[in-house]
């Protein structure tokens, strides 16, 4: 076993440029997941010229570590949306997740990414988990959603019932990645690797993008991140950052559907195919904040349910990071109301590679409307980056930021055993974001944040933001 590869990225991957020097773009997109790849793709095709910045490489981030479904069911989803929004803003959802699962799904025809169409479920084994599930069930066809109930599957466990969408999707997340990739390039965009945005500046003429070797012009600056990077605007407030955990198996058993309970801890089941027509067994779940649980004990939790109850030789685990919303909803669009220079597209909870192209096919055509050559999808609402239903949403914020002001008090106490050496050159423990206590990953081999999950190698180095700086490196002979 590849101890914490996720099995999407255990192969031979393309080395990139990184970017030096000076250059001026129409629009700089900071992010090579789904969401920055297909927006530069759809910008370089209405002849606009594009780069795509990755502060790593293609795939290291949310969508080179997903489960890979491309579903409109999505787990208890739809239910939680409607507690802090209309229903006719969850139609939306729902419509714009139909159209960007029907790009998707069209590209990959096209471009012959492998993908199999399959039933997704949404599956109970307790009479809260049945109850949530049936109320799923509703919601779903309140918004249009062909969905029915089933009271028996193939599981090989007890299920009191499940909610069943046909007609859904599963892929591999590089083989579309490294696809988009190559689109992009073949239609005229830049992509370069290990180009960190590290500071961002707004003019009368457009805004500038820095990072450590280069500065970049540009009409247009898309942040499509996870989380948007940098401290401005206060994004990071209005999310809330998740790490859940997933393994491949060579098990005698694998799924023809694409399965998420609705009881906690959540659990997620999906087949994979591989060569010789065997298919892997694909596990998820058990997730919790950042920085604030024990990772190496919920993946073993993990493994321990998948090999009681599957059988089978574990062969990857990974674990992955996704951010949750005040709205329930995704965020795309503006990152300052009435401000249309700097995009975000954030808080896809899970579910980003149906959101995703939907997100990506809105910024397109923003910045187009922007320069009378389109206007919005009728669904856009629901994506909105601001909008007044955050009121609703007042009591998840507060619970959000209740919990970083708990990890904010335990600081002053630990700060100082966070500084200890567990590296040849001793870090500091401090997130260079906003000054929260890191928290070892034991897992990973990181020090996540608890505050608003950015995260760091074990040589303080960047993984994910919203930092953009690494720990400081302390000097070993100097005191207190």
């Amino acid at each position: 076993m590849n101890p914490m590869t996720p099995l999407w990225l255990d192969r031979p991957r393309a080395a990139r440029p990184s970017l030096r020097g000076e250059a001026s773009y129409d629009v700089v997109v900071a992010g090579g997941g789904i969401v920055g790849l297909l927006t530069g793709v759809l910008l370089a095709r209405a002849g606009r010229s594009v780069a795509v910045l990755e502060a790593r490489q293609v795939g290291d981030g949310t969508t080179g570590h997903t489960t890979a479904k491309v579903s409109l069911l999505q787990g208890t989803k739809l239910r939680r949306a409607l507690s802090t929004n209309p229903p006719s803003v969850v139609r939306d959802y729902v419509a714009a997740n139909r159209e960007g699962q029907a790009w998707l799904r069209e590209f990959c025809t096209v471009h012959g990414v492998d993908h199999q169409v399959r039933p997704a479920y949404t599956y109970a084994s307790t009479r809260a988990g049945e109850l949530r599930a049936r109320a799923e069930l509703s919601v779903a066809q309140l918004a249009g959603l062909e969905a029915t109930w089933e009271e028996a599957t193939e599981l090989p466990l007890h299920v009191r019932g499940a909610v069943r969408l046909a007609d859904q999707m599963q892929l591999h997340a590089m083989d579309l990645l490294d696809t988009l990739a190559a689109e992009l390039v073949a239609e005229g965009g830049d992509l370069f690797e290990h180009s960190r945005v590290t500071d961002l500046h707004h003019g009368a003429s457009g805004s500038e993008v820095e990072t450590d070797e280069a500065r970049l012009r540009a009409r247009h600056v898309v942040l499509a991140t996870g989380q948007p990077v940098l401290r401005r605007h206060g994004f990071f407030a209005r999310l809330h950052p998740q790490r859940s955990y997933a393994a491949a198996l060579r098990s005698p058993w694998a799924p023809e559907g694409m399965y998420l309970s609705a009881d906690q801890p959540s659990r997620s089941l999906r087949s994979h195919p591989i060569a010789g027509g065997d298919e892997l067994l694909l596990v998820g779940g058990y997730g919790h904040t950042t920085g604030r649980g024990e990772e190496s004990a919920h993946l073993e939790e993990l493994l321990a349910w998948a090999r009681g109850t599957f059988g089978g030789e574990v062969t990857h685990t990974w674990s992955a990071q996704d951010h949750g919303t005040v709205t329930g909803l995704p965020y795309v669009g503006p990152m300052v109301p009435g401000r249309h220079d700097t995009w975000v597209a954030t808080g896809f909870d899970k579910w980003g590679l149906a959101a995703a192209p939907a997100a990506a096919l809105l910024l397109t055509k923003s910045i187009l409307a922007e320069h009378g050559a389109g206007e919005r999808p009728p669904w856009h609402r629901a994506f909105s980056s601001w909008t007044p239903r955050e009121a609703v949403g007042v009591v998840r914020a507060a619970r959000y930021n209740v919990g970083v002001g708990t990890e904010l008090t335990k600081d002053v106490v630990r700060r100082r055993w966070r500084d200890a050496a567990r590296s040849e050159r001793p870090l500091s423990g401090v997130c260079t974001h906003l000054g929260g206590a890191v928290q070892w990953n034991d897992a990973e081999r990181s020090w996540d944040c608890p505050l608003h999950g950015s995260r760091f190698a074990e040589d303080g180095s960047v993984l994910e933001g919203p930092a953009v700086c690494g720990l400081k490196k302390l000097d070993p002979k100097a005191g207190d």
